[in-house]
């Protein structure tokens, strides 16, 4: 099985890198990162381990979410031989207006 990031995903996971590094130094951003390959390593042994996201339902495709830690989770599909991410979310923000932002 393949892993996928899409770059809108990958964008956002940046930023979110990037906070964590300015709010709470290299050693907790290098945290949060092990937490992110762990979270995708998991899915790529067990794609279908996610949720169906009820906030996605009326979409063409399955999409599945995991929380990452308590604050972020990953939203994606499965496809073909691949793993999808399609978005990565912070769950303090207001889950409507991401789930807008999706293609």
């Amino acid at each position: 099985m393949k892993l996928i990031w899409d770059e809108q995903a990958l964008e956002q996971l940046k930023q979110v890198a990037g906070y964590v590094k300015r709010s709470f130094g290299v050693k907790r951003k290098n945290v949060f990162l092990r937490e992110i390959t762990h979270a995708t390593d998991m899915l790529v042994l067990n794609p279908y381990m996610g949720a169906l996201d009820p906030r996605l339902s009326d979409r063409s495709k399955s999409y599945r979410s995991i929380i990452v830690n308590k604050l972020n989770k990953m939203v994606y599909y499965v496809e073909d031989n691949a793993v999808i991410i399609i978005a990565f979310w912070d769950c303090r923000r207001d889950a409507d207006g991401q789930t807008q932002q999706l293609k």
